[in-house]
C-alpha cells in the first residue's frame, strides 16, 4: 500500500507541473528505461500480463471487455516503448479522442495504474524504475479521465 501511494503522489506531482500530453512528452534522452524494462520482449510480456489483470478486476474489466484487447495491448507496447527511450513511434489515437465518452472516473484511473504497478512487480522490475514510467504516463491523467460536469447553475 506504501508503495502505492508513493506512486500515485509522484504522479500526481507530475500532473501538476507538466502540462504535456503523450504526443508532446519528450522521451528520455537515452534508452535505459527501456533496457530497464526488458525492451520490447519485457514491454509485451508486460502488457499481456497487465491486461488480464485489467480484465479481472471488476473496476476496470468492463472498459476494457468490448475493446479488441490485442490492440490495446500493442498500442500501449509502443507508448511504452516510445516514452522509455525505445525506438518505437506510437501512432494511435491522442489520449484525450482515445478517451473521449468513456465515463473513465479518478478511480478507474488510479485502479489501473495499481495493476500496471503489480504488473511492473511481478515482472520484477526495479521500484525506481517504476516511479520513472510513472512519472511519464502521469500527465496523461488529464486527458483519460472524463472531466464532472459541474451543478447546472440555478
Amino acid at each position: 500500500m506504501n508503495k502505492l501511494l508513493i506512486c500515485l503522489a509522484l504522479a500526481a506531482g507530475s500532473l501538476l507541473s507538466s502540462g504535456a500530453s503523450l504526443a508532446q512528452t519528450p522521451a528520455p534522452h537515452n534508452d535505459q528505461l527501456y533496457k530497464a524494462f526488458g525492451e520490447k520482449p519485457g514491454l509485451v510480456a508486460l502488457m499481456d500480463d497487465f491486461m488480464v489483470r485489467l480484465l479481472a478486476d471488476p473496476r476496470t474489466g468492463p472498459h476494457f471487455q468490448p475493446a479488441n484487447q490485442q490492440r490495446v495491448k500493442e498500442q500501449l507496447v509502443e507508448q511504452l516503448c516510445a516514452l522509455s527511450g525505445g525506438p518505437c513511434v506510437y501512432k494511435g489515437a491522442d489520449m484525450k479522442s482515445a478517451h473521449a465518452n468513456l465515463d473513465i472516473k479518478k478511480s478507474d484511473f488510479h485502479a489501473l495504474v495499481e495493476m500496471l504497478q503489480q504488473s511492473m512487480d511481478a515482472k520484477g522490475i526495479p521500484f525506481r524504475k517504476q516511479n520513472e514510467m510513472l512519472a511519464l504516463l502521469a500527465p496523461m491523467n488529464r486527458d483519460i479521465i472524463t472531466p464532472v460536469e459541474s451543478a447546472a447553475k440555478p
